[in-house]
């Protein structure tokens, strides 16, 4: 019988990645100021996929590329490929919060609708599947029926640390989505310059950017204004090819499968929504 893994270290890693997330140094309130060097990968939903999530890892080379930066964005509940398959998606998560532990100033995270949803309960079906459900199945597959409470919990807190969006100096707003317009009137933009709490994510402002989707370009237009930056570029929709170009401000990835899409973003020039769409590689080019 296989030994139970490690919840110990489990429970430590993601504790210490959430206490670096609270307190990155380009942290301001819920959003992340990158600087005016470098370079930033982004990434799309991740939903679990460990080889693309290797392959980033190996593209970024943060051992020998000091000024590279990565935000990552949705990395759990998996889309398994058989109805009895458990949703190891948790292993994905903790190999992400180790990322963080050893390059504390390279690898950063966005608050998705999926971490939220799970630690706040609000149900999510995926082919027929609850996975909410699915996903502490598999954490009490891997840690035994006792560890596992402390490890979710040590997940919670983990989730809960994560910022809303990042800015970067050329005006790229990056976020898993952006309020939809019902609602707009309840959005408030003021939670991006505090820290956030489990009642924002449930039913509050911060939940207002995890849902949206189908932005109207006057939408944009909008909310361009509104959050005074120029481009977009969010998660949270399908897209089968691995990314699309919305409308002139707006482009959305996806990494979750094997057309799965990550954008470079050089952050020492201007960039146009022309150049944002032209720098977006695919995952499956990395060596």
């Amino acid at each position: 019988m296989t030994e139970p893994a490690d919840s110990i270290e489990a429970v430590e890693t993601f504790r210490e990645a959430a206490e670096l997330n609270l307190d990155d140094p380009i942290r301001k309130g819920s959003q992340l100021i990158f600087p005016d060097y470098g370079q930033l990968v982004v990434t799309g939903d991740l939903h679990g996929h460990r080889r693309n999530f290797e392959k980033l890892v190996r593209y970024s080379g943060l051992r020998t590329a000091a000024a590279r930066f990565v935000v990552l964005q949705e990395l759990i509940h998996e889309d398994v490929q058989a109805i009895d398959q458990t949703d190891m998606s948790h292993e994905l998560l903790l190999a992400a919060a180790r990322w963080k532990c050893e390059f504390p100033d390279q690898v950063f995270f966005l608050q998705s609708n999926h971490e939220v949803a799970q630690i706040t309960g609000k149900a999510i079906v995926k082919a027929g599947r609850p996975v909410l459900e699915d996903f502490v199945a598999g954490i009490k597959v891997t840690y035994g029926g006792k560890a596992a409470p402390q490890v979710y919990e040590a997940i919670e807190t983990f989730i809960e640390s994560l910022p809303l969006a990042a800015r970067t100096p050329n005006d790229v707003f990056v976020s898993h989505s952006l309020p939809s317009a019902r609602e707009m009137d309840r959005f408030d933009p003021s939670v991006l310059n505090r820290r956030i709490t489990r009642e924002d994510l449930d039913d509050g402002p911060a939940a207002r950017f995890l849902w949206g989707r189908r932005h109207a370009p006057e939408l944009i237009e909008r909310l361009a204004e509104m959050l005074d930056v120029n481009w977009f570029v969010l998660g949270h929709q399908p897209e089968p090819m691995g990314y699309r170009r919305l409308d002139d401000r707006t482009l959305v990835l996806a990494s979750d499968h094997g057309h799965g899409a990550f954008l470079p973003i050089d952050l020492t020039k201007p960039v146009t929504m022309d150049d944002l769409v032209a720098g977006v590689r695919k995952i499956a080019s990395v060596a």
